[in-house]
């Protein structure tokens, strides 16, 4: 999944900066709940890891099943915090 794809397809639009809270708030939704639907693991980390940047919780053990998928996340967050530090 490309970034910019998942920007375009949730918000309308690849800058987040010109979305309107509304529609922020509409296409965060949309994400959770194909969240929630999809099965492939790729896709399914490539959706929580937008969410988590975009400063939404998901909470790990509902949304992986896998505990390598789990760590993963947990090691994707350690690396967000690290670059927001720097």
């Amino acid at each position: 999944m490309d970034f910019d794809d998942q920007l375009q397809r949730y918000f309308g639009t690849t800058d987040l900066a010109a979305v309107h809270a509304e529609a922020m708030a509409a296409g965060i939704e949309h994400m959770r709940v194909d969240l929630g639907l999809e099965t492939d693991r790729g896709r399914r980390f490539a959706l929580w890891a937008v969410l988590h940047m975009l400063g939404t919780h998901v909470d790990l053990d509902s949304a992986f099943e896998e505990a390598a998928d789990r760590d993963s996340a947990r090691d994707f967050m350690d690396l967000m915090a690290r670059m927001q530090e720097d």
